[in-house]
């Protein structure tokens, strides 16, 4: 059996370990992190061995600023927008990658774009400018699991094998939504906490979605992602017997396990404790978790979003 880590106490300690070769875990404001250096192909190797992440899946690189991100990917007059208006925040563009940037080449999966973002949350934009490179980052969670917003939620997925430091909880608790960029075309490949319409307001027209087949271009694009261990059934006004029920805004009577994602219908509130609710509930035991139904527009089209793909079949 693998010994537990020792989690870095302090921003020097977790830059170090980055610097190093190793991965560490960090806090952003959408989820954690699982963070090596994205120009070291031995450190990122190892993310998609701690995940058990397929490696056709590519990951998203993160810059402490934009300056950073025009070192590595290719911006167009319409990326270039649509970055100084969102970053630092949760939006990952999709553009293509800068020929001998030195990234490495299973951060892209081979492809001839790269995934760039800046995060919102301090720590991680500090410790990504100690390390003085992007840091790949997937959530810090084995592949197709629930997403961690805790640092505790990282230590448990892990048995305390992977080092993290603690930034707290994560303010949003969805991942980032990703925009790929040819030109001047657009098209989201997943939605996330950055609603559609605030990109559609800024833009002044609609943003298309990627169809269900599309190629995967970005993480988050598995059919099948973010599950719990029990089965979901969605849109379920209550719950069955045997069921626990996610409800949100009115609560059912229910003599099962139920946890409310927003007793007020707030969808920001519902966005932060989606994973954690959605974990709690799988360790009550039910064999199944009925989920309220929720609207789909705002933070709401990511939510359903996460929460098909969780229902999908999984192993």
């Amino acid at each position: 059996m693998t010994p537990p880590v020792r989690h870095p106490q302090t921003l020097a300690e977790a830059a170090a370990l980055l610097r190093a070769g190793d991965v560490c875990a960090f806090a952003t404001e959408t989820v954690y992190g699982l963070g090596a250096d994205a120009t070291n192909s031995d450190a990122v190797l190892k993310i998609y061995e701690t995940k058990g992440r397929p490696r056709f899946n590519p990951l998203i690189s993160h810059c402490a600023d934009l300056a950073m991100a025009r070192r590595y990917g290719v911006f167009s007059p319409l990326a270039l927008r649509l970055a100084q208006a969102f970053w630092p925040g949760p939006l990952t563009l999709v553009v293509p990658l800068t020929p001998g940037a030195g990234l490495s080449d299973l951060v892209t999966a081979g492809l001839e774009t790269v995934a760039l973002r800046v995060p919102g949350h301090a720590t991680a934009r500090a410790l990504i400018e100690a390390v003085g490179k992007p840091i790949a980052a997937p959530s810090a969670n084995p592949s197709g699991k629930l997403s961690p917003t805790m640092a505790s939620h990282v230590r448990d997925a892990f048995a305390d094998t992977v080092p993290v430091l603690d930034g707290g909880p994560c303010a949003s608790g969805l991942e980032s939504t990703i925009l790929a960029i040819d030109g001047e075309r657009v098209v989201q490949l997943r939605a996330g906490a950055l609603p559609r319409e605030e990109i559609e307001a800024l833009l002044g027209q609609p943003v298309p979605i990627a169809s269900a087949d599309a190629a995967i271009a970005s993480p988050g694009m598995l059919k099948s992602h973010y599950a719990p261990g029990a089965s979901l059934r969605l849109d379920a006004p209550a719950p069955e017997p045997g069921e626990a029920y996610l409800a949100f805004g009115p609560e059912p009577r229910t003599g099962g396990p139920m946890l409310n994602l927003s007793p007020g219908r707030d969808l920001a509130e519902a966005a932060r404790n989606l994973f954690p609710f959605l974990a709690r509930l799988d360790a009550s035991g039910a064999g199944r978790i009925a989920v309220a139904p929720i609207p789909a527009t705002g933070l709401g089209e990511a939510i359903n979003d996460r929460l098909i793909r969780a229902a999908a079949p999984h192993d």
